[in-house]
């Protein structure tokens, strides 16, 4: 393998299955924030932190829209930018929804705490793993293009 074709291969686009990953990605954020919304909408009696909660959910499934159609409409070779944008989102969804439930529910403890822990543990994971692909990424381009 010549250094031109792992360049072009570093150039190359998102391929056809994660296209189609991102597709649903965004697909599943915009279904889940309209049926957030449709809920919200007919039920105007909630408590106001079921409406906040509500309005976070819809905020974080409408940002994964906008990640999943980004993802897909980028002409451009990406070098793992799309993993580091996602797991950013990840990680800044679960501190959003860790707050909420420590000050909605502060004296809850035992396994719903222990599912908090490792979503945001696989959500730092996700992101070290993104930011470490991207490096690999830039640093292979840029020994094979000087």
């Amino acid at each position: 393998m010549t250094p031109e074709d792992v360049l072009g291969r570093l150039d190359a686009r998102l391929s056809p299955g994660r296209r189609i990953a991102y597709v649903v990605v965004a697909l599943a954020g915009l279904v889940g924030s309209a049926l957030i919304g449709l809920l919200w909408a007919t039920e105007p009696a909630l408590p106001t932190r079921t409406g906040v909660a509500f309005a976070v959910l819809i905020a974080i499934g409408l940002s994964w829209t906008v990640v999943g159609t980004w993802a897909v409409t980028r002409r451009t070779p990406l070098f793992a930018r799309d993993r580091v944008v996602a797991g950013w989102l990840g990680l800044a969804a679960w501190a959003v929804f860790a707050g909420g439930a420590l000050i909605v529910a502060p004296g809850v403890r035992g396994w719903p705490f222990v599912v908090v822990g490792a979503l945001g543990v696989a959500a730092v994971v996700a992101l070290v793993s993104a930011l470490r692909t991207r490096s690999a990424l830039l640093r292979r381009k840029a020994e094979l293009g000087g």
